[in-house]
């Protein structure tokens, strides 16, 4: 049976690696034929298929659910329920949608929407809405979060924009929502946020500053509800039990066992009911459940089974599961700890043990944390240390009770400020070690060198006396430093980062890297610290030579100061410097700046007549083994006529649309002077702006240029040097993500001339 169990987990487990869902007709003959192959010794085979047929049909069902194609972009009034809580960041409130209804369009059962600017949302109210629907898509960038799988997990079918709206209803059954408005009122010494993270789950108030602090030491987890939560309190209450029952104070008509795994399993649950019980929530209660019924009735077959089970069971109620790092982070840990503790000759000490737990952690989850591309915290295992002791017995019960005991005069509110006060502590604490040690991020590692240090972590997790045990270091550090990809000579690197409505690329050259803009910050929401200073870093970028922000426009200028904050910058230079902060000590773009790196030349031009910011724009021309390639910025049609007469409006390979394909860019003049092979536009999915325009767009295709736009590829990557296609970063399958058709780049010679 156990050999049936594995092999209907790694059916389960197989739809997240599935390029493509089988079709429907092939499912249910692949259904019939494993219950055909039930009954004899291929059973294994028969629950691998009816695992990867519950998987398939699961995921179809959500895809099925998502905003019909015609509907994209369209605003539409509709009724719906607000479900969940909703997330305030500044002027911004983001809520999710249930049993939506619009009179004449089929809408998805759950859609998560922005308003800017809008009134008080709460939980449960019942609202009318004019939403800016979309499919559900997001950034797509090399190991970067993907927003498309998240929303597929948590089966969401659209996102939105709220135009306007009217509360037609009050709130109903919103017990979470007036729980977490008098945690945010008590005096929590400055963390109220923090406990209504501990609480309920909800993240959303953490200033970006505590985020970074939790991210760079580890402790993300702490202040996320996950199973660690869910089982030190079903843990406590279930030492609690057993205390009193050696100790002769439990009566002696209740068996304690029974009653202390089905207190502890009520506790979890009841936590589980505060927190939302989401995907999360519901496989740590899952796994708790089974541990315990486990400890009351089948201890015999081993601590290995009741974690199998807890593994089928939570993908058979949420196949989609699978997609989220959470879900493979969680479950590895546990593994790690029963492989550490299980086999050992003889007991270690409490403090052994526990010392020794956060480094076997820290061992084996650092192969899935790099084949995840998540960061890396040098200095989890000493903040994990202290810092878990201090949440499990400290923090968390105090604010537990204290939010029980708040309609009680003072006591509750006196609590919860104490568990304020502990956890302001902590965070004092970790922040110390964050000043000093920053997260690592660290570079795209080869499959096979990914797989050698996969089998070291393995082997150091293996008790003392294992044979070739401590080679497991070596292969383990074979991941830490993996050979560099090498650039050869005379050509570049281009990497164009999807970072929305704005622009990001990186140029490397065998020895040096240059960044033109990067990318967007609007308010809080910083794209430069999001997407480009990881992406750097995963290219194995430890300093930029150059730093060119075209001008000073948020979306072109607004992610330089993280980028400057995060790595070494040798200089910056820009098309303005007024409007850029001081401390980058930008330099003024100097029109005939010339300069070659590696048998590379770079060329730099700016209209020295320009009026506005985006007439102010530094270009800058890149030419490697002859292939010539344009960046432009915002240049407009007037800073176009001056480009004209110069050295750089001559026959082009790749050409940045200038603003994005805006209609005020592209003039004809400059288009049939450059006749660009291939166009590269950076702008963000269904934009305000309505870029890039539709004249635009058709000028480029009656000259034949081949158009990348990064809202329907993601990030695209091209060899400069080499005259091949590009490659996008959508354009690797999964079953979730609409893979676009790459265009036909058209031979030079072979266009039809342009039109006049």
């Amino acid at each position: 049976m156990r050999t049936g169990m594995f092999a209907l987990a790694l059916g389960l487990l197989a739809l997240r690696f599935l390029p493509a869902l089988p079709p429907v007709g092939w499912l249910l003959v692949l259904l019939v034929l494993a219950l055909m192959l039930l009954p004899f010794r291929t059973y294994p085979l028969a629950f691998f298929l009816l695992g990867l047929n519950w998987a398939s049909f699961s995921a179809q069902w959500a895809l099925d659910d998502r905003l019909a194609q015609e509907l994209d972009g369209q605003t539409r009034w509709l009724e719906a329920r607000v479900t969940g809580l909703t997330q305030q960041n500044g002027d911004v409130v983001r809520f999710e949608l249930s049993d939506s209804r619009s009179r004449k369009d089929k809408l998805p059962k759950l859609i998560r929407v922005a308003w800017h600017g809008g009134p008080p949302v709460h939980s449960g109210e019942r609202w009318r809405l004019a939403v800016t629907l979309k499919r559900p898509s997001g950034l797509l960038n090399a190991h970067g979060f993907d927003y498309e799988a998240w929303l597929l997990a948590q089966r969401i079918g659209a996102t939105g924009s709220v135009k306007d709206g009217q509360r037609l209803a009050p709130a109903r059954h919103a017990w979470r929502d007036s729980i977490r408005q008098r945690l945010l009122a008590v005096d929590a010494q400055g963390r109220a946020t923090g406990l209504a993270a501990l609480v309920l789950g909800d993240g959303s108030g953490l200033a970006p500053e505590d985020w970074r602090i939790l991210q760079d030491t580890g402790t993300v987890h702490l202040l996320v509800i996950s199973g660690q939560h869910i089982g030190l309190l079903s843990g406590l209450i279930y030492g609690l039990v057993a205390g009193l029952a050696r100790y002769g104070c439990w009566p002696r008509r209740l068996p304690w066992l029974p009653w202390a795994c089905g207190l502890a399993f009520a506790a979890a649950l009841a936590y589980g009911l505060l927190a939302g019980f989401e995907v999360p929530v519901q496989r740590a209660c899952v796994m708790v459940g089974l541990v315990l019924l486990w400890r009351l009735r089948f201890r015999h077959l081993g601590i290995w089974w009741p974690l199998l089970l807890a593994l089928n069971a939570v993908l058979i109620l949420e196949p989609l599961a699978s997609l989220q790092p959470g879900f493979w982070l969680s479950f590895a840990a546990v593994a790690v700890l029963v492989l550490a503790f299980s086999g050992r000759l003889g007991p270690w000490r409490a403090w052994q043990a526990w010392t020794r737990a956060q480094w076997l952690i820290a061992i084996g989850l650092f192969p899935l944390l790099l084949i995840l591309g998540l960061p890396i915290s040098l200095t989890a295992p000493l903040a994990n240390l202290f810092a878990v002791p201090w949440i499990s017995v400290v923090v968390l019960p105090l604010a537990l009770l204290g939010t029980v005991l708040l309609p009680v005069p003072y006591i509750g509110e006196s609590l919860l400020w104490l568990a304020g006060g502990t956890l302001d502590w902590l965070f004092r604490a970790l922040a110390l070690l964050a000043e000093h040690f920053a997260a690592w991020v660290p570079v795209e590692v080869p499959f096979g060198y990914w797989l050698v240090s996969l089998v070291g972590a393995v082997l150091l997790l293996m008790p003392k006396g294992v044979p070739f045990r401590l080679l497991g270091w070596p292969m383990l550090l074979l991941a830490v430093f993996p050979p560099r990809e090498s650039i050869s000579s005379g050509q570049v690197d281009v990497m164009q980062l999807d970072v929305g409505q704005g622009l990001a690329i990186v140029l490397r050259t065998r020895n040096h890297t240059l960044l033109y803009d990067a990318g967007p910050r609007f308010g809080e929401f910083d794209l430069g610290a999001r997407v480009v200073l990881p992406s750097l870093r995963k290219m194995g970028v430890s300093q930029l030579d150059l730093m060119l922000l075209s001008h000073a426009d948020a979306d072109h200028a607004g992610g330089a100061v993280a980028v400057a904050q995060g790595l070494p910058v040798k200089r910056v230079v820009g098309g303005e410097t007024n409007g850029l902060p001081a401390f980058l000590g930008t330099q003024p773009c100097v029109s005939g700046e010339q300069w070659e790196w590696d048998g590379v030349r770079f060329e730099l031009w700016q209209w020295l007549d320009a009026r506005s910011g985006n007439q102010k724009s530094c270009v800058l021309q890149v030419v490697a083994n002859g292939e010539r390639l344009l960046l432009t910025g915002d240049i407009d049609r007037d800073a176009e006529r001056a480009l004209l007469a110069t050295s750089l409006a001559v026959s082009t390979d790749w050409l940045q649309a200038p603003h994005h394909g805006s209609r005020s860019s592209s003039s004809w003049p400059l288009l049939q002077r450059l006749a660009p092979k291939a166009v590269l536009i950076s702008r963000g999915r269904s934009n305000a702006f309505g870029h890039p325009h539709p004249q635009v767009l058709e000028r480029y295709r009656v000259l034949g240029s081949a158009i990348y736009d990064s809202a329907e590829m993601g990030a695209l990557r091209l060899q400069l040097g080499t005259f091949q296609k590009p490659v996008a970063a959508r354009g690797q399958r999964r079953f979730w993500r609409e893979v676009p058709t790459m265009p036909a780049v058209i031979d030079r010679n072979q266009r039809p001339a342009p039109a006049t």
